[in-house]
């Protein structure tokens, strides 16, 4: 059991958008309706969206040992279907307005849909959940968290937030994303009231639900805040809200520091957070009080957890202000992935340690710096350039501009969404790094392709390198 849901009583649990409000008590009792239903420990996909009835499905197969795998509901039909044939679920639990058979068991809009799979996949008695990586939905890689590991990193988010039974967190993420989950993970623990919405923030409706609910804090990757900065949020008027949590990658120097100041003297909390699925969410988190003095760093390690760095021959890098790996070590190290039904009965394999693949640096203070990631590299003419620099150098220079690096060996491509500015992104590149103008090649497209968790989708740019 992750929560004991029945300790908050009466006191709120839910609010969504449609005016559905469920207590604590009886929260636990929908869950265990569904897990009844269910009849046993076995697999079930969960196709999400940010309703109460995702909610009640999430929580009660969960707490009853029921390992769900967590997709969205808007999961294309051919890759759904070959999911289903590499894990071969007992059970669906999906919205009532997907089409399919006949429902083993049906409430708040979702159904509990029986498979045609008759036997059971062998699953490991730590096994509790399976997440997709950075909230994709295509493939059939997942992440195998623990019992345990979902507890540690509940508790330890909690902790640093200084969560209580008075938070009103909204949903701004996707559920079937590590960060969405674990807004809801850590607020259940605590007995906050979870305001629950489909709305994006760019829809005035979402507003509405939000002054009208008393909303207290709001979570958002890098393209969130990059949407609210253009939407003049500081202009508006949002007395209840206290706390903004930012994390999946890195926020831009100029956005952090924006922020974090008008956070301050507004009297709100900016915390800058870091993690990955591998870790179940969260790995280091930069206290608010430091948000401004920080700038651009990530922060320290949560509760719990310990980091480090390697050179590139693994050997401990002790000075501040070097470049290598980041390791993290702690109990929400995830077991490992599992590409396969089969998959399902390992064991932990990381032990609690994980490599990150992000390579970072430490200040005197002790606080780390993400400077790009271990495989997100070119080599220009002998040169070794980071992309993930390369994209931060262009957001500083040119605020508001959304673009993109990818690339192969000689040629780095950078897509941008303003063609007029293609020559001047180019000569900023060219006078920068000061490499030979004919290794960049900038192009204007449409948007930038991004996932359901605002993360961009550099495979799909790579169509565009010709």
């Amino acid at each position: 059991m992750i929560w004991d849901l029945k300790k908050y009583g009466e006191r709120a649990a839910i609010l969504d958008e449609h005016g559905t409000a469920l207590t604590y008590a009886a929260l636990a009792q929908e869950g265990q309706r569904v897990a009844e239903a269910a009849g046993r420990r076995c697999l079930t996909f969960l196709l999400c969206r940010n309703e109460t009835g995702a909610i009640i499905g999430y929580t009660g197969l969960l707490n009853a040992g029921i390992v769900p795998l967590l997709l969205s509901s808007q999961t294309d039909g051919e890759a759904l279907a070959a999911l289903l044939e590499a894990y071969r679920p007992a059970y669906l639990w999906a919205p009532e307005d997907l089409p399919d058979t006949t429902p083993v068991f049906q409430a708040f809009g979702y159904r509990l849909l029986k498979t045609r799979f008759q036997d059971d996949p062998p699953l490991h008695p730590d096994l509790a959940l399976l997440l997709t990586t950075s909230g994709s939905t295509g493939s059939p890689k997942f992440v195998r968290q623990s019992y345990g590991n979902i507890r540690a990193n509940a508790e330890s988010i909690a902790s640093y937030l200084e969560l209580s039974g008075e938070e009103r967190p909204i949903t701004t993420l996707p559920m079937n994303y590590t960060y969405g989950l674990s807004v809801i993970n850590s607020h259940l623990l605590t007995g906050g009231t979870l305001l629950v919405t489909e709305k994006s923030l760019m829809q005035r409706e979402f507003w509405d639900f939000f002054k009208q609910a008393g909303a207290t804090s709001l979570s958002g990757v890098p393209y969130t805040y990059e949407m609210l900065d253009r939407m003049r949020f500081h202009r508006m008027d949002l007395p209840t809200l206290r706390t903004m949590t930012q994390a999946g990658g890195k926020l831009s120097p100029a956005l952090h520091r924006k922020f974090a100041e008008e956070a301050r003297a507004s009297d709100r909390r900016f915390v800058v957070m870091y993690g990955q699925c591998e870790a179940t969410a969260r790995m280091g988190y930069l206290p608010p009080e430091k948000a401004v003095e920080k700038c651009g760093s990530m922060g320290i390690a949560i509760p719990g957890g310990s980091f480090r760095l390697l050179d590139g021959e693994d050997r401990p890098i002790t000075a501040p202000g070097v470049t290598g790996e980041l390791i993290y070590e702690g109990p929400n190290v995830a077991m490992g992935y599992a590409e396969r039904k089969e998959d399902l009965s390992r064991g932990d394999e990381w032990g609690g340690v994980l490599r990150t693949g992000d390579m970072a640096k430490f200040d005197e203070d002790g606080y780390y710096y993400i400077t790009g990631r271990k495989k997100r590299f070119l080599k220009i003419y002998g040169n070794r350039v980071n992309l993930d620099e390369v994209d931060g150098l262009l957001r500083e220079k040119f605020p508001g501009l959304d673009c993109a690096s990818t690339g192969v060996d000689d040629r780095l491509y950078v897509f941008v969404t303003d063609g007029t500015q293609t020559e001047a992104v180019k000569a900023f590149l060219v006078r920068r790094t000061h490499l030979n103008p004919a290794a960049f090649r900038v192009k204007a497209i449409g948007e930038i392709p991004k996932n359901d968790a605002g993360k961009t989708l550099y495979r799909e740019l790579e169509a565009y390198c010709t």
